[in-house]
């Protein structure tokens, strides 16, 4: 089994650290898996993207050209990646910044206001982490494993006091 992911979103939204825990996650699980990340030239504000394959076999080609799929944190991402998605896909969307609904029919969408959320948690830079936690539920292949030992596992020990916070938003991000 196979599982390609793609997230995507501005700089400074979190894209590539919610990549590297699901990566992560992989790992932890005996998993064969690829973390791509990539961002424009004006890192904070610009595009970011980060490409995750998580599989039983070895992975070929680190790029996601069709994710199964897609998180998206904006609505230029939406607009540039929705037409890559495999039908039967899913593309999950922060509806409190994407202004619009998918339009194909052929995905599965699951929206969640993931912004709104981490402000409410007092975090509002954690909703790349409420993100995590819902297609943690909605991803019955990435659902399992521990949560917290992959949290201790990537975040780095500068930023230790954070952990109950990345744990509070993936925990309300399954909960929605």
């Amino acid at each position: 089994m196979t599982t390609n992911i793609l997230i995507a979103g501005f700089g400074g939204q979190g894209i590539l650290f919610a990549g590297k825990v699901l990566a992560y996650k992989g790992l932890l699980e005996d998993k064969q898996l690829s973390w791509l990340p990539s961002y424009g030239p004006e890192m904070r504000g610009g595009t970011a993207n980060c490409n995750i394959i998580i599989s039983d076999e070895p992975v070929g080609s680190p790029i996601v050209f069709e994710p199964d799929i897609l998180v998206v944190m904006n609505r230029p991402s939406l607009d540039k990646y929705e037409k890559e998605v495999v039908p039967g896909g899913m593309i999950l969307v922060d509806s409190a910044m994407v202004d619009r609904k998918v339009e194909r029919t052929d995905v599965r969408a699951v929206y969640i206001p993931a912004t709104t959320l981490a402000s409410q948690l007092g975090t509002p830079g954690l909703a790349n982490m409420v993100l995590v936690g819902k297609l943690m539920k909605e991803c019955p292949e990435l659902a399992g494993g521990s949560i917290e030992e992959v949290l201790h596992k990537v975040i780095s020990a500068r930023h230790a006091d954070l952990f109950e916070s990345n744990l509070n938003a993936v925990k309300k991000g399954m909960e929605y």
